[in-house]
């Protein structure tokens, strides 16, 4: 079996049948799905992916993982609910894996979407995330949220991007923000990381400016400033909550620093 598909999944009703739709030239798609409370398992199901459900949460990497074990292709491409494969990407992953020498992992540019319009600055174009690789031969990272490709091997760029709709509106902005935070504050806590109120204000400060000076979000216009506002916030907040992690542990442990 040439190529396997894997998406991980929850609660995507909205974009399950457009990311399915565009990788349907797979051997096989499979759809592992979190215990989704709308319709996303059987919407999958409908449109020949093979789904699996897990009642539990490990995160992002140890999720992908789980669904790469599933996996039964000679080469897996690893795309997420809100991703799309144009026409151009599709011609260009079969080619590739049909003819790929000694590579063993393909990196594909994404082009992000945020509120309107698909970003061409800010640091998100070009995006390249290594997502098609050889089964065997790569795993990913066990982070909560913001996980690698782990690979020892020749890594090869494609030209063609994967389209990601990765914020549809602002209310999406804000539900992110919040979730991703989360993840990343708990993930640096169990690390033993630490920051303060003046580390999560610093950080916040610094996001704003890589994003819309340095990495010239400006010419994204209102959208590349309002980007640049969204990553500070989320920078903000993900070390504002390390910080309340902290202060709470020494609540628990009875040694409350003032």
């Amino acid at each position: 079996m040439p190529l396997s598909v894997i998406v991980i999944t929850r609660n995507e009703s909205a974009n399950i049948s457009d990311c399915l739709q565009s990788v349907d030239f797979a051997d096989e798609i499979l759809v592992l799905d979190h215990a989704s409370t709308d319709r996303t398992a059987d919407m999958a199901r409908s449109l020949g992916a093979q789904v699996s459900v897990t009642p539990d949460w490990p995160g992002f990497g140890p999720q992908k993982n789980r669904a790469l074990d599933l996996a039964n292709g000679d080469w897996v491409l690893s795309i997420d609910a809100d991703e799309r494969v144009t026409p151009e990407l599709r011609e260009e992953i079969l080619k590739s894996i049909s003819q790929p020498g000694t590579v063993i992992c393909f990196s594909i540019p994404r082009s992000s979407w945020f509120c309107g319009q698909f970003m061409r600055h800010s640091g998100w174009t070009p995006d390249y995330v290594d997502r098609l690789f050889k089964k065997g031969f790569a795993r990913f990272s066990d982070d909560l949220v913001h996980e690698r490709l782990l690979h020892d091997g020749p890594c090869q760029r494609l030209n063609s991007p994967l389209l990601h709709y990765s914020y549809r509106d602002f209310s999406e902005v804000l539900q992110k923000v919040d979730r991703y935070s989360t993840a990343s504050a708990r993930q640096a806590f169990a690390a033993g990381r630490r920051a303060s109120i003046f580390t999560a204000v610093g950080h916040g400060l610094w996001a704003f400016l890589r994003t819309y000076v340095f990495r010239a979000g400006f010419l994204d216009g209102s959208r590349g400033l309002a980007l640049a506002v969204s990553s500070a916030e989320g920078s903000y907040y993900r070390y504002l909550k390390l910080w309340l992690m902290q202060e709470q542990d020494k609540i628990n442990h009875g040694s409350v620093g003032r």
